[in-house]
């Protein structure tokens, strides 16, 4: 069998892997792109299965992304992203943050937290004076003199600290909108939005070889 194209299918985009790159797109737009390509898929989203099947020639393949050691609700796209490598912490910085670590090809558990925008969303919230953008380059070895920087401090600090927490010595690999930017926190991490589809692969192989 030849793999061609890879979807993921998340919370706000299909994720589309064709020729080694990644296209995120809208539903509708790669819906529209795609509808007639042979597209094997996994996804999170269930809502939008009917028309996937209705309009599509796509192969759902979720139940195949097994993990040892996960546990039964485990998103199918946090399975996959732990398959792409027996060792490490994954961490996909999305819509939320997921942070999972393996061990010799075996799952030893995770957590979720809010995606970034999600945090900044929940300052608007308390208060309209605490709606502000988000400022990537604050330090962090420095206490903050502004209530903009001190925002940012605090959602990069709490997710830099609680990740490094769990790291002990293993590799960190990110991976997701907002990845690129928490790599660039931790010495030797490795930002790479192919993972998924890395584990997605090795599924796939795997079962030809069988």
């Amino acid at each position: 069998m030849s793999i061609n194209i890879l979807a993921d299918i998340g919370n706000t985009h299909i994720h589309i892997y064709e020729n080694a790159a990644v296209k995120h797109l809208s539903y509708d737009e790669a819906i529209k792109r795609y509808a007639q390509k042979d597209i094997q898929y996994i996804s999170v989203r269930r809502s939008i299965e009917d028309e996937i099947k209705k309009q599509t020639k796509w192969q759902n393949i979720s139940s195949l992304i097994e993990l040892k050691g996960a546990y039964q609700t485990m998103g199918v796209d946090r399975r996959a992203l732990c398959l792409s490598h027996p060792d490490g912490v994954f961490v996909d910085a999305g819509s939320a943050i997921t942070v999972d670590v393996m061990e010799g090809g075996v799952y030893q558990g995770g957590f979720i937290l809010p995606g970034i925008r999600a945090m900044l969303e929940s300052y608007s919230r308390i208060s309209p004076i605490l709606s502000i953008p988000f400022n990537q380059k604050v330090s962090t070895h420095t206490l903050p003199m502004t209530t903009k920087d001190g925002i940012s401090y605090g959602i990069i600090a709490s997710i830099k600290t609680v990740i490094a927490t769990h790291q002990e010595g293993k590799q960190l690999y990110f991976t997701g909108g907002d990845g690129a930017f928490l790599s660039s926190l931790f010495d030797g991490s490795v930002y790479d939005e192919t993972l998924v589809f890395e584990g997605m692969q090795a599924i796939l192989k795997g079962r030809e070889t069988c």
